[in-house]
């Protein structure tokens, strides 16, 4: 008994040594973890980098195929000039904004944010003249290192959505669900979109046409390009800079008088064709009835309608089949009952003799003869 006590009180002690060294190793371990923590944190600070120049539409780019992936790459000069032409960009790296485009490039390759890119097709094609400036094929470069001499290099992270675009994914297919089901919709609501749909495509006609107006007398008059929303029909604009009101400053060159002269009295001709050419109250009135009628129609449809149209239409076409048949039995049985009857030849042959003795006078005197 002894010895197993002691032996449990070596192991106890054992047990305490081990605690004692392997608290030390984790303490070793954390602090050796430190460095990684901040290289992780300097990591998440070049991948916010490297999100933001992404999603930046400034910075031209393309999609190819890359070992059979679709990847989305950009030129290395491109990524130079744009570099250049938004430094603020670079603030995102806190200590390391002062590196050189190069350099930085080359962080995001070593972080594997970037990988480096050659055109697949090296030669040029017959009937073309040079290589293509965005090819469609590309395959890993050897050198993993930076060069804005006719390099590619395409973004090895996938892209995070805004919150906004994940949810008007969901939106969408409800959205398409209730446009395929607006016939059965109750009359107030059909009214209400037809109204809301209406008035929201006349709003965006009028600002369109208001600010087409507008420019094309500033430019007439003043010879300045003024551009209200002037990124209203940018496809690549934010939300915020799609209903940017005031105009973008004109630093371009002011147009010539006579430039200027033509086009105004082009328009004065095209006004002028209008009005002469501009349809009647009576013309106006048989549009605005037959588009009424139409309107009318889509409101007016429903499911139930349809079926009892459909229904009304098969008893019709019953009907009819049973008075069709009706009526040729009956013509059948009329004429059965005007035509003679048929006789045969023989029965045809006395009657023609009893006919022919009743007419004879001879044949009557020989009876009274006899």
């Amino acid at each position: 008994m002894k010895r197993i006590s002691s032996g449990g009180g070596g192991g106890g002690s054992g047990g305490a040594t081990g605690d004692k060294k392997r608290g030390k190793r984790s303490y070793g371990d954390s602090a050796t973890d430190n460095p990684p923590k901040k290289q992780a944190a300097k990591k998440d600070i070049f991948q916010i980098f490297a999100e933001k120049v992404r999603d930046h539409k400034d910075l031209e780019s393309r999609w190819a195929i890359l070992q059979e992936t679709r990847v989305e790459y950009f030129r290395g000069k491109d990524f130079v000039k744009f570099l250049r032409n938004h430094p603020e960009l670079k603030d995102v790296l806190e200590s390391d904004k002062n590196l050189e485009s190069e350099d930085i490039a080359n962080t995001l390759l070593r972080k594997n944010l970037i990988v480096r890119c050659d055109r697949v097709v090296k030669t040029v094609r017959p009937g073309k003249r040079k290589l293509s400036t965005w090819p469609a094929h590309l395959e890993i470069f050897a050198d993993q290192l930076f060069s804005d001499n006719d390099a590619f290099f395409a973004w090895t992270f996938v892209n995070r959505r805004p919150l906004w675009q994940t949810l008007l994914s969901f939106v969408w297919p409800v959205l398409t669900l209730a446009i395929c089901l607006f016939p059965v919709y109750p009359h107030q609501v059909k009214l209400l979109i037809l109204y809301f749909c209406a008035g929201l495509l006349l709003v965006i006609l009028c600002v369109l046409l208001l600010r087409a107006l507008v420019f094309g007398t500033l430019w007439i008059i003043l010879g300045k390009r003024v551009w209200f929303f002037p990124n209203i029909l940018a496809e690549e604009a934010t939300l915020k800079e799609l209903f940017q009101f005031l105009p973008k400053k004109d630093e371009s060159e002011r147009p010539k008088w006579t430039a200027r002269l033509f086009f105004a009295l082009v328009a004065a001709l095209i006004i002028l064709l209008l009005r002469h050419h501009a349809p009647d109250e009576a013309a106006r009135a048989r549009y605005q009835k037959r588009v009424y009628n139409i309107i009318d129609d889509v409101l007016e449809w429903s499911p139930r309608l349809a079926l009892s149209g459909m229904m009304e239409k098969q008893s019709g076409v019953n009907l009819t089949d049973s008075e069709n048949n009706v009526t040729d039995s009956s013509k059948a049985s009329s004429e059965s009952i005007m035509e003679p009857p048929e006789d045969t030849e023989e029965g045809t042959m006395s009657d023609l003799n009893e006919t022919e003795e009743g007419t004879n006078p001879d044949h009557y005197y020989e009876a009274e003869d006899h």
